[in-house]
């Protein structure tokens, strides 16, 4: 593959994070790849911005158009991948190839019941304590090199109740009908919950595969940086070679 040919490469972080969620494969993939990492509205520094998925689909075109190089491979985390399958049914013309991580379970019926609550009770919370326990968290569970883009960055929980109100009822495995490109659910092996329905999806789709990460859980990109840009990379040297 020829610099040429290499595909363009968006990332779309999770619920209450940020792009320094993606510092890893910004750095493993960036000599190979154009490469960027979106804030979606409501996180990092977008904070300020109201949450919509409408405006989501406008941040993730705008990050495809400013790299300047056609179609791109968009890779969505969680709430960031539900934001990429509305990408990909409104701008089909701008996804060369997708990749689900952790986001391969339906948003709708009893399954939506506890995050419905969570989106509840988070704002009674203080943001400041909860930052507290999510720095704590992270740097008990993984190497700084991984985690301090996120923490220097913060966390949007002010943002949590309207992006899970707008994507809670919304998505199942029927919206990967709308996805025209090649797709790969990427999942961390351990994250049941958000894996729950990734037969379902990869079945709804002519051309998805899935592809697990080994003892990861579901910030698999945080649990084995290597893997997740390995499976990102090998993705979309598959993409460019098929033209």
């Amino acid at each position: 593959m020829t610099a040429a040919d290499a595909p363009p490469i968006v990332f779309v972080h999770g619920t209450r994070l940020s792009a320094g969620q993606w510092s890893p494969q910004l750095a493993a993939l960036g000599e190979e790849f154009p490469v960027a990492a979106v804030d979606l509205p409501g996180h990092g520094a977008r904070a300020a911005e109201p949450w919509s998925l409408d405006a989501a689909t406008q941040v993730i075109a705008g990050a495809v158009d400013s790299l300047d190089r056609g179609p791109a491979v968009v890779v969505g985390h969680s709430l960031g991948g539900y934001a990429a399958l509305e990408f990909a049914r409104r701008r089909p013309e701008l996804l060369r190839g997708l990749v689900l991580a952790g986001a391969s379970a339906s948003t709708r019926g009893a399954w939506a019941a506890p995050y419905r609550f969570v989106a509840g009770l988070v704002p009674r919370i203080p943001a400041d304590r909860l930052a507290r326990w999510n720095d704590w968290m992270l740097r008990r569970l993984y190497p700084p090199r991984v985690v301090e883009a996120t923490i220097r960055a913060g966390y949007a929980f002010h943002t949590l109740p309207d992006a899970w109100g707008e994507v809670l009822g919304r998505f199942d495995a029927g919206a990967m009908r709308h996805v025209a490109a090649p797709v790969l659910i990427l999942n961390g092996e351990k994250d049941s919950v958000f894996r729950s329905g990734e037969r379902d999806f990869a079945r709804a789709h002519p051309d998805a595969r899935v592809e697990l990460i080994p003892r990861a859980r579901h910030l698999a990109n945080f649990d084995d940086p290597e893997a997740f840009s390995d499976a990102v990379r090998r993705f979309a040297r598959q993409l460019a070679a098929a033209g």
